[in-house]
């Protein structure tokens, strides 16, 4: 997910005219969060994090 963001980031420093990046984090059951990246397409991760 960190690669993709990252490559994202790259593409709209490199890009001759306006971007936008949108990053949402919601907390999920299980100790679990879904991360949606918006940037004219959405990606969606679920990441598991340690309590």
């Amino acid at each position: 997910m960190l690669q993709r963001v990252t490559e994202l980031y790259k593409e709209l420093i490199e890009h001759d005219g306006y971007g936008e990046i949108t990053l949402l984090v919601r907390i999920l059951k299980r100790g679990q969060k879904e991360v949606i990246v918006r940037c004219g397409k959405e990606f969606r991760y679920v990441v598991s994090c340690a309590p």
